[in-house]
């Protein structure tokens, strides 16, 4: 073997070494992404299912306060509530003669949406960004339909639990669609953040 056939070898062979190392530069780096995209989701995840876990203690710190004379507590939250529920008593749960601060309905929501996003992970990866097809939340509006419509034509009359199991699945449902917005949004956020100004 000449010295021009060792030399075009060796720089051969040194290129392949190179292009070996670019290609696991680049799959560290986007290993790397793929962790931190995971992080943020879980962060994002995690700050969503306490927020509505947060949301629904006060529901029901309302009648528990309520119960043990505590005004000061109690009074202000169904205040606070007031601005989205209608809060007809009829309507809704109680604990010892007391309503929840929502009606069954709206406490179902709640319910549903905290319940789907605790599911979420074990059904779907929290970091995956495609979104579901529509339909999926317009079928999940369907109980909830059946359950208002068919009580105001007459038809049958609905319950606590009617409403409550209805609103749960819409609920449940719109965890699915919320999460995936919540994640992108954070990840947009971040990504300017991290973008060095001109």
């Amino acid at each position: 073997m000449n010295y021009t056939n060792v030399h075009r070898e060796h720089s051969c062979n040194s290129r392949l070494n190179l292009f070996a190392m670019r290609q696991s530069s680049e799959n560290y780096v986007a290993q790397t992404n793929v962790e931190t995209t995971r992080r943020r989701a879980l962060f994002v995840w995690s700050v969503s299912a306490f927020v509505v876990f947060f949301w629904l203690f006060l529901i029901l710190l309302a009648p528990f306060a309520a119960t043990n004379n505590l005004q000061n507590i109690s009074n202000p939250l169904y205040r606070f509530f007031s601005f989205v529920c209608h809060q007809i008593p009829e309507r809704s749960f109680h604990i010892e003669n007391h309503a929840f601060a929502v009606c069954a309905r709206c406490f179902g929501v709640y319910f549903g949406l905290f319940a789907g996003l605790i599911a979420y992970p074990v059904f779907r990866p929290v970091e995956n960004l495609k979104p579901l097809r529509r339909v999926w939340l317009f079928a999940a509006m369907l109980p909830m339909a059946l359950d208002f419509s068919l009580d105001f034509f007459g038809v049958w009359t609905n319950t606590h639990w009617s409403r409550f199991v209805s609103g749960a699945i819409l609920g449940a449902a719109c965890a699915v669609f919320v999460l995936p917005a919540l994640v992108e949004i954070a990840q947009i956020l971040s990504d300017k953040i991290k973008r060095p100004s001109r």
